[in-house]
């Protein structure tokens, strides 16, 4: 396990969005090593880039063209180098989104697959052996190509899936997990993995990470198999890089499959939807809204025993939103998101800060853009200021990446650093807790003190640390021996007895226990 991802806070950037220092409207790698400062300030100590390689850009960059080259929108690969320097003089950590089940049909792999002449990279993707062929379960394209067969897709039509095998094949064209060249591909990965690495990269975010291996198992023991080589030579030659699943199942992530860090994701209906995003009914039913009736032990239920079944295999990891998920902002107002951070950067595993979530951006119903579909309004630009393009751009406005929150009361970096209540700074004191307090970080203990269905507060233990929470609008109180505890932090008020906690409406207590 890498040491550095016990205090570990991440920041996660889509860099098309973030900003922009050559007036093209795009974000660029220049524009990151600007913000390194702020990043480094607000309390985040590692960074998350979604894909910055070559690309057609058909789905924002997670169809790739080729590994080992940086798209020019960003910069050169130079440029990234220079990023990791800097970042690693700051003492962040960088990973980089890999993107390992499919290519971009204009990969360098996939021509040289469908030509009909026979090639190394002829099963580098997985084909059907006759046009007329199709695969029974399987989305494919046919008809496009010289080659006599049909294709399987991962995702996008735009989007081949690379061949790591079949774990029960059940037709002629199916190749078996140990085919040499479904091993030659998981080596390719390897490949693309060391290039990386060699050039200051910390590791990987991997992308739909359970989707190697074809008619897999329910234990998906196939695709949990590369992974384990694969991080049998991280521990062998790079110790300290890290890795991340995008998977929302820790048995099989971080127990079967070795990942140092998985996603607890926003699923429809499971446990953490019903923290923030509990209103798909029509009725916002979420825990941390004011008005809602949310039940803290529909988190628990699912939590605990994941939690529980992985602890010290790895980091089951809260993040508040990411480049497909709805902003938090969509229902929660500050005071609500204030409560939310409170809880996220309290909790174990190593946490995930989406860019400009940590001043409120909101979700804006944009048209898509590069396969973003729904998700666009989630990616659109950092505000940094009040200032033309929201301080992201100096080009015309016709020429934004995406357009720019335009209410006038849009949230920014510049006027919520100016203000000591903001959520801004709301986040900046809470990593900075997390930070001076090892009890807060990764794998310190966690215990749940008082939870029942249909009543607060929440309180659960971190080591000698308390965090007591109430996201309603009344009074509420627990029994709980709550010792002498020194105050760290607070939103709200409330009060501590020998046997009971109160709080305040919305509020939160971040407690120490006074060791004699």
């Amino acid at each position: 396990m890498p040491k550095w991802l016990k205090d570990a806070v991440f920041y996660e950037i889509y860099p098309q969005s973030f900003y922009d220092t050559n007036g093209d409207g795009i974000g660029d790698f220049d524009g990151i090593i600007e913000k390194l400062d702020y990043i480094r300030g607000l309390g985040c100590n590692a960074l998350w880039i979604n894909p910055c390689f070559d690309s057609p850009f058909k789905d924002g960059g997670y169809d790739v063209r080729n590994y080992k080259k940086t798209a020019p929108r960003y910069g050169s690969n130079s440029d990234l180098y220079r990023l990791f320097g800097e970042a690693h003089k700051r003492g962040i950590h960088v990973l980089l989104d890999l993107v390992p089940g499919h290519t971009s049909e204009e990969h360098a792999w996939f021509l040289e697959s469908k030509k009909a002449e026979k090639s190394e990279y002829s099963n580098r993707y997985i084909w059907t052996n006759n046009c007329f062929r199709a695969p029974k379960k399987y989305p494919y394209i046919g008809g496009e190509t010289e080659r006599d067969g049909v294709y399987l897709l991962n995702f996008f039509k735009c989007q081949p899936a690379l061949n790591y095998g079949f774990l029960n094949c059940e037709e002629d064209w199916q190749l078996p997990v140990d085919h040499p060249d479904c091993v030659a591909t998981r080596e390719a990965m390897k490949d693309v993995i060391r290039f990386w690495l060699d050039h200051g990269c910390d590791g990987f975010r991997v992308d739909m990470a359970d989707s190697l291996v074809k008619n897999d198992d329910e234990k998906k023991s196939g695709t949990c198999a590369i992974w384990r080589n694969i991080r049998e030579m991280l521990d062998e030659e790079y110790p300290e890089a890290a890795f991340v699943s995008e998977w929302n199942n820790p048995e099989r992530s971080l127990n079967a499959a070795g990942f140092h860090m998985d996603f607890y994701l926003n699923w429809s209906g499971n446990g953490y939807s019903t923290l923030l995003r509990d209103y798909e009914s029509g009725e916002d039913n979420s825990f941390f809204k004011k008005d809602g009736k949310g039940d803290i032990t529909r988190f628990l239920d699912e939590y605990l025993p994941r939690y529980t079944a992985t602890k010290g295999k790895g980091y089951y990891c809260l993040l508040t939103c990411n480049h497909d998920t709805i902003r938090p902002k969509y229902n929660l107002d500050d005071r609500e998101l204030k409560l939310v951070y409170a809880f996220f950067f309290t909790m174990p595993g190593v946490p995930f800060l989406y860019y400009g979530d940590e001043i409120g951006m909101r979700y804006l119903k944009v048209p898509t853009k590069e396969g973003g579909y729904f998700r666009t309004g989630s990616r659109t630009p950092m505000q940094w200021n009040a200032q033309k393009n929201a301080g992201f751009s100096d080009c015309p406005e016709d020429t934004l990446y995406l357009p720019t929150d335009p209410s006038a009361d849009a949230p920014n970096v510049a006027a919520q650093e100016a203000d000591e209540n903001s959520l801004l700074n709301t986040v900046k004191a809470l990593l900075w807790l997390r930070h001076g307090e090892e009890d807060l970080q990764a794998d310190a203990d966690f215990e749940v003190i008082y939870a029942k269905s249909g009543r607060l507060p929440f309180i659960y233990r971190r080591g000698n640390i308390l965090i007591a929470l109430n996201p309603s609008g009344e009074i509420v109180s627990a029994p709980v021996e709550a010792g002498e505890r020194k105050l760290l932090f607070a939103i709200g008020g409330g009060k501590t007895d020998a046997d009971r906690i109160t709080l305040e409406p919305q509020s939160c207590l971040v407690l120490k226990l006074q060791l004699s």
